[in-house]
């Protein structure tokens, strides 16, 4: 990439216009626009990211929301290879699958975990059969858009339609005249985990409860329930339940006639629990019929299920919720107008910011209660607790984003933050409905709450979040969060000795942790801490190599790790000095000392010239997050600046598409998609807790976002495109700006 054709330079304007209002409120305050009228959701193709493990489902979701009602695609041998029990697969939906076996009700978006896709639903005609092998189907006249999902189940001709509140999923069957059944399976879900309980309280009603967790597979000892409560439309005309035990081998079985067979109870209405259970409800209609079905979810209870779906759908109808939902998805998404671009380039943009609207997701119910961490005792909150933290992930962009068009919530985020550390006693790592998966490396809670503050959401307990901060950067012992941790304050980094593996990267990310305390500090007044944590945010220096002007592990004595191949670990290969990646891939990832990388390099050219060797030498990985931020790091380097113009839009073009494997691989919980939100808008926050952005051509004529008035003293902030015979320039409230970064402050008013 280094040999690049240039592209021309384009040149922005940012024009702002002022209002006024410096209260910032304590709890969610949804901004509305003006251009509502607008329907921004013909631009949402929920089927991006469905394919080349991106994760993704074309499923219907509220904003934000609990329930996704997702098409089930990934169980039995007719998906192969992309089954979810022949490889390590994190989605209940893969777009090039053809076998269905239900539809699940809660799901997680772009993970490269799995976890759980349970409380399967499917409808059937016939007889009764309740193995998912038997009764899936193949499907057709498959269509998604915002909020809404429709196929056609072949083996059954019933029409299948589905959409969402927060916390309700909500179902349209067309069956045709005959025997039907609506099955609710809870032995089927997309990991190992098993265990349940159902009860059919009525002909129109189901409840239950389907055990989840274990994800990634570890901490299985942290499973915790889901609830959930079924309502049909219509009643049943015969119900019951199933359960498929497990087989005895011991004496006493061979005494069981029944030992390991299926069972089927009709016209039960009291619990059942087990692993392979489920419920169902029988039809038999002279005409073709509709059923609407809701399932309401809850973490808490039964009883708080039920409450969810009945303050949330009520006496309403799917065509009522569908319209509501649309139009929530349709106010947020109105945040940033888009002019100029072709209707691809306004696709690509808009089903990026709807992922990124995906997670985090709201925990607690609709009367505010939510389980409390590990212990999943009942606390309630005022506002909304979010969860799906993933961290690692999400601090280099994501956050960023949602500080700047949806600063409200962003605001409660971190109060969900300083919830878990009040119930923990630490801030979460990579949190997932209140239990702490500690999956992948570093402290990046307070990259995020610092970068935040740093942007003027300051309507949280600042003294609070530092205290939490700074306990995992300066405790010894039984560190949740930074393992190792001796050694790194000792020594300075982290040696081959100290930790299994990612002993360079983690020490990186405990650098980008201390930087953002420490400048915190600073602007808390902590001058004696902004000094110790400026200084530690450096450590790495001691980790580079002049040999191979990358970094490079230390064994326990001080001595370089030998033999070495700086490429190794690529491809998520395991090891010892690199967390999913190699040094080419995290050498440059020390973005908040570009500078002092630079001196240790000897030179603006030798750093740009090593930079350039990341692309030409095909090391850069647009899939995986520790090297997403390269592409702007040209802006440092007088005279090459022109290099990250032409990157951005030669990686949109070739990693960004309006097809199902239109994501580079995984959306990690939206933060792919923020990067190409951030780079087709022009803007980049390429320093964690620096309250800056890079500025460089937009992929747009002109990007308006309507900023939160309560956080934000300017109403919009406008990003337009002139002709490129003038140089680099851009224009805020009117004024000339010649630099290649720009202040938050700048763009938002709050200077």
């Amino acid at each position: 990439m280094a040999h690049l054709k240039l592209i021309n330079n384009l040149l922005l304007l940012l024009f702002v216009v002022l209002v006024g209002c410096k209260d910032v409120p304590k709890q969610d305050v949804e901004q509305e626009t003006a251009t509502t009228s607008k329907d921004f959701t013909q631009f949402v193709n929920p089927f991006i990211g469905t394919s080349n493990f991106g994760t993704t489902n074309p499923g219907p979701i509220a904003v934000r929301g609990m329930a996704n009602v997702s098409p089930f695609n990934v169980a039995g041998p007719k998906n192969l290879p992309l089954e979810k029990d022949s490889r390590w697969l994190s989605t209940p939906y893969v777009h090039e699958n053809t076998f269905l076996t239900g539809f699940s009700h809660v799901n997680l978006s772009g993970v490269g975990c799995p976890d759980l896709g349970v409380i399967l639903a499917m409808p059937t005609t016939g007889d009764l059969e309740t193995n998912h092998l038997n009764y899936g189907s193949t499907y057709s006249k498959e269509s998604a858009s915002v909020g809404y999902y429709t196929n056609t189940l072949d083996k059954y001709n019933i029409k299948v339609e589905a959409t969402a509140t927060t916390r309700v999923g909500v179902s349209k069957y067309h069956f045709p005249a005959g025997k039907s059944n609506i099955l609710l399976n809870l032995g089927l879900g997309l990991t190992n985990e098993e265990g349940a309980m159902v009860k059919v309280v009525s002909p129109n009603e189901i409840e239950g409860m389907r055990s989840v967790g274990s994800f990634c597979y570890y901490k299985p000892e942290e499973a915790y329930p889901i609830y959930f409560v079924a309502r049909f439309s219509k009643p049943a005309d015969a119900l019951g339940v199933w359960k498929t035990p497990r087989t005895y081998d011991g004496v006493e079985g061979k005494w069981m006639g029944y030992n390991g067979k299926h069972r089927i109870k009709e016209n039960y209405t009291k619990e059942v629990v087990g692993d392979s259970i489920g419920a169902y409800m029988r039809y038999n209609f002279k005409t073709p019929t509709v059923v609407e079905m809701k399932i309401g979810v809850s973490y808490v209870s039964i009883e708080n299920a039920r409450e969810n779906l009945e303050k949330e759908t009520a006496n309403k109808t799917f065509d009522a919720v569908l319209a509501d939902t649309k139009t929530d998805w349709n106010n947020h998404l109105s945040r940033i107008e888009v002019e100029g671009g072709t209707d691809d380039d306004k696709t690509i943009f808009y089903t990026a910011l709807y992922h990124t609207l995906i997670h985090p997701n709201t925990l607690n119910d609709s009367n505010g209660e939510y389980p409390k961490m590990k212990t999943r005792e009942t606390l309630k909150t005022d506002g909304t607790r979010y969860t799906t933290f993933s961290f690692w992930d999400t601090y280099r962009n994501l956050h960023q984003l949602m500080s700047l068009v949806y600063p409200e919530q962003q605001s409660n985020m971190v109060k969900s933050m300083l919830q878990i550390y009040d119930e923990s006693g630490w801030l979460p790592k990579w949190e997932l409905n209140a239990t702490e998966t500690t999956t992948m490396v570093g402290d990046p809670a307070g990259i995020i709450i610092a970068d935040t503050y740093l942007k003027g959401i300051t309507d949280f307990d600042v003294e609070k979040a530092y205290e939490a901060m700074t306990k995992s950067a300066t405790q010894l012992e039984n560190n949740a969060l930074r393992p190792g941790l001796k050694d790194y304050i000792e020594k300075g980094y982290l040696t081959t000795s100290t930790v299994h593996s990612g002993s360079v990267s983690t020490t990186q990310e405990y650098n980008i942790s201390d930087f953002a305390i420490a400048q915190l500090a600073k602007a808390l007044g902590k001058q004696e801490d902004y000094e110790l944590f400026s200084k530690r945010a450096i450590s790495y220096r001691n980790l580079y190599s002049d040999e191979f002007k990358l970094l490079r592990p230390k064994n326990e004595d001080g001595s370089w790790l030998t033999p070495y191949n700086p490429e190794y670990g690529a491809n998520f290969v395991e090891n010892v000095g690199f967390i999913e990646g190699n040094a080419w891939q995290y050498t440059f990832m020390v973005s908040h000392d570009t500078k002092g990388l630079i001196e240790l390099m000897g030179s603006d050219d030798a750093f740009a010239n090593q930079l350039e060797n990341v692309f030409s030498k095909n090391q850069f990985d647009m899939a995986n997050e520790p090297d997403i931020g390269y592409p702007f790091l040209f802006k440092y380097i007088k005279g090459k600046e022109y290099k990250t113009d032409a990157l951005v839009q030669q990686l949109l073009n070739t990693y960004f598409k309006n097809t199902p494997d239109g994501l580079p691989g995984n959306d990690d919980t939206g933060t792919m998609s923020a990067w190409a939100v951030f780079s087709m808008m022009g803007i980049y926050p390429v320093s964690p807790s620096e309250p800056s952005y890079v500025v460089f051509p937009s992929k747009f004529d002109k990007v308006t976002i309507h900023l939160n008035k309560p956080y934000y003293n300017k109403e919009r902030l406008i990003l337009s495109k002139l002709s490129a015979n003038k140089g680099f320039e851009v224009m805020v409230n009117d004024k000339v700006y010649n630099e290649h970064f720009i202040s938050h402050a700048s763009l938002t008013g709050k200077d």
